[in-house]
């Protein structure tokens, strides 16, 4: 179903914002759209909610499935103010996820439980958000494939990455307790092309909604425990969220695109579609769930 917005969204869909887990996808275009909508539903979640333009061309089969929500992702803070809005609008302690067109999320064992089991025993351990990891992937042949985007040819990269502790400026650039900044993939290889602040590959895209919570435009909330990677007594999930973004961002840009020939390097690997692979390359942690 279409809206025109998302207080027509608000306004017409209550019983679907009842019950989550929900998704949210924001179409920056229109490449990998339908695989990145088919993969969320198979991950188990109750909805999917797409935020796009309505130029943007959608399998009429995966729309008839979905919410489609008529929205401009490209306005400043379109997405933390899009966030929000759901937030608000769904009941306390509804789960909520985000993320972009060609990005597919992964967590421990997803391919044998769904979504639902994951965040189940994230709530027993007392946790209201999780940490994703945003990995690059990217074309090992741009010749064949100029927009760096081929789920046939997917890679990824296997080591440099990184975390700093994130410092507070409120408390004389005191280290925050249990927050990192993390560090790695293209953003590191290619930081010359992206921005200081577009830098980090964490992404707090899983959360529990609550009264006044706020996404702010690094992806971070205004709840500082929300955007902790572990509770205070041991390690806990952490999931990954497998993007093209940053390579289609870098052979698009003009100033990026023909200085970049080539993504692959030594440390490039193929991507194996599993969450096993993300596991061994330390990408995600299963915390106490086995």
């Amino acid at each position: 179903m279409r809206y025109q917005s998302i207080s027509d969204f608000r306004d017409k869909a209550a019983k679907v914002l009842a019950k989550g887990p929900l998704a949210m996808i924001f179409a920056e275009d229109g490449i990998e759209l339908d695989t990145t909508i088919r993969h969320h539903f198979k991950m188990g979640f109750k909805a999917v909610f797409l935020f796009a333009d309505d130029e943007i061309a959608l399998n009429p089969e995966i729309e008839e499935k979905l919410h489609r929500i008529r929205y401009n992702v490209h306005a400043d803070d379109a997405v933390p103010m899009a966030v929000d809005a759901i937030t608000a609008a769904v009941p306390p302690g509804t789960w909520l996820y985000y993320c972009f067109n060609a990005e597919y999320l992964f967590f421990p064992f997803c391919e044998t439980r769904s979504v639902i089991d994951l965040l189940t025993f994230h709530t027993e351990e007392r946790r209201d958000a999780m940490l994703t990891y945003v990995i690059d992937l990217y074309a090992a042949d741009l010749n064949a494939h100029p927009n760096a985007v081929s789920l046939e040819n997917a890679h990824l990269d296997r080591t440099g990455y990184y975390a700093l502790g994130r410092k507070d400026p409120n408390r004389n650039w005191e280290v925050k307790d249990r927050q990192l900044d993390f560090f790695g993939g293209l953003r590191w290889r290619f930081e010359e092309h992206v921005t200081w602040s577009k830098r980090k590959i964490d992404r707090i895209a899983i959360f529990k909604a609550k009264p006044g919570l706020k996404l702010r435009p690094d992806f971070t909330f205004n709840d500082e425990e929300y955007n902790t990677y572990a509770c205070p007594w041991h390690h806990n999930l952490t999931a990954a969220i497998c993007s093209f973004r940053t390579a289609k961002a870098l052979k698009t840009n003009p100033g990026s695109r023909y200085d970049i020939q080539n993504f692959h390097w030594r440390n490039s690997v193929p991507f194996d579609w599993h969450s096993q692979q993300l596991l061994d390359l330390g990408l995600m942690e299963p915390g106490q769930w086995f």
